[in-house]
């Protein structure tokens, strides 16, 4: 049986180009969803759950978004798989903006759902 997570913040679907890590941004995977509490993060890849991570998300502007995660969820597929999962990746709760609130702020109202 599935548990549904419950968000006080709406997501916005947008594919939006992510480095991440622990220490330092080693890895390059995609946003499924976001807002500004938290996002899914489309990976082969993911950290295991409580991992506290690092994320520079890059707007279509070129502009870049600091922030810091902790992993609440995380489900493994086979890279080759990624494409036909619905939930590959993890979900990443932000504890912290290191820059870029207010862009990333300003961005989110322009998406559509």
């Amino acid at each position: 049986m599935a548990t549904r997570v419950e968000r006080n913040q709406e997501r916005k679907s947008r594919r939006l180009k992510v480095r991440f890590g622990v220490d330092e941004f080693s890895k390059i995977a995609f946003l499924g969803n976001l807002s500004v509490a938290g996002a899914w993060i489309i990976t082969g890849q993911p950290e295991r759950v409580g991992t506290m991570l690092r994320i520079c998300i890059y707007l279509p502007d070129g502009e870049e978004v600091l922030v810091r995660g902790r992993v609440q969820w995380a489900k493994k597929i086979p890279p080759n798989l990624i494409r036909l999962s619905k939930n590959a990746g993890m979900g990443v709760k932000f504890t912290r903006f290191e820059s870029g609130l207010s862009l990333f702020s300003d961005y989110l109202p322009t998406l559509r759902y």
